[in-house]
């Protein structure tokens, strides 16, 4: 297996720029493992392929304004600093621009003096960590970071949330999530389906394409997660009882698996690092149908989505939506695959 079989080609044109209105008026491609077969409707339509008693596993974290500009203390320059993960309390993992003037100890300013921030370390991958001991600061002082394929400025920040987010650390979206609506949750719970939340702080690093050709050979971002004992235990006793777990999104499934590890038969609760790589030739454990986007070539998700359905069959379904014209990536259409 080779990173450049996860190739495609997309014209730029089916990247979406701006998320669907409503929310759940994006359209659904629901693709069979079974035997291939391939529907098209909209997302509105999801609960008819969902029955009662399964477990939709939806990722509750919710994005914080990880960019952030400034000046340094000492000689005013101009600095950008985006957060690309949370280390601990107060501490973050950055990308800094420019970084080669923030020594350790430096001094920075953020968001018009709202918030001070303070060089930890430069490391040699060429992040620098800092230290920022007032989190609650970055809801005024930062702005949401787009994925770099989205040049439309974002005018509602609630509308790279999903309808459910609690959990503040993610630089970007659960983007499976964003298709549901108050109304479509509701709906669905009065047909008997349970939703069970867990927590992945996404990174930036979600959509960096995988740099090498043999995939064994990336080392796959690690991100801080939860995974609660009730919710462990719900997810335990329905697949004793044989109820499907579907989960929306590709980090829901990163949850859901790492959980698995260790354990024989079904997930035990975890709080801490995730830093498991889903490629094909991956056994799932956990997971019986999956909600998710359409993803960047030669990515993690791609390759996840691949061990999930097989990497043929999703190529396939990629090219059928290319001729259908769906949107692509994170403000784009969704699929469910079964």
């Amino acid at each position: 297996m080779k990173t450049s079989d996860f190739d495609y080609e997309l014209p730029p044109e089916r990247i979406a720029q701006t998320a669907a209105e409503p929310r759940d008026h994006s359209r659904l491609m629901v693709l069979s493992r079974k035997d291939g077969n391939i529907e098209h409707r909209y997302f509105y339509q999801i609960g008819d392929y969902l029955r009662r008693g399964d477990v939709l596993v939806c990722n509750d974290s919710r994005v914080i304004p990880a960019r952030l500009r400034g000046r340094k203390v000492d000689g005013g320059a101009k600095v950008e600093l985006l957060l690309l993960r949370r280390l601990e309390k107060g501490v973050w993992e950055t990308l800094a621009r420019p970084g080669r003037r923030l020594k350790a100890g430096t001094r920075v300013e953020l968001g018009e003096g709202s918030i001070e921030a303070q060089v930890i370390e430069k490391k040699e991958t060429g992040t620098v960590i800092v230290s920022l001991p007032d989190e609650e600061a970055l809801e005024k002082a930062g702005a949401v970071p787009l994925p770099p394929y989205i040049h439309t400025p974002l005018t509602d920040r609630e509308r790279y949330q999903t309808v459910y987010a609690q959990e503040k650390g993610s630089v970007a979206a659960p983007t499976a999530g964003l298709h549901f609506t108050p109304q479509l949750m509701d709906s669905l719970q009065d047909k008997g389906v349970r939703f069970v939340f867990v927590t992945l702080h996404l990174s930036l690093d979600s959509f960096r394409p995988v740099q090498v050709e043999d995939p064994a050979e990336h080392v796959i971002h690690k991100e801080y997660g939860e995974l609660t004992n009730e919710v462990a235990g719900e997810l335990n006793q329905a697949k004793a009882e044989g109820r499907r777990i579907i989960c929306v999104g590709t980090s829901s499934v990163r949850a859901l698996e790492h959980a698995a590890r260790g354990s024989e038969g079904g997930v035990e609760p975890f709080t801490g690092w995730v830093d498991l790589f889903i490629r094909p030739g991956h056994r799932f454990k956990m997971v019986d149908a999956l909600i998710t986007n359409f993803h960047l070539p030669h990515s993690t998700l791609l390759m996840l989505v691949s061990a999930f359905a097989g990497r043929e069959l999703v190529l396939q379904s990629y090219r059928e939506a290319m001729r259908l014209d769906y949107r692509f990536y994170s403000f784009g259409d969704a699929m469910l695959i079964i």
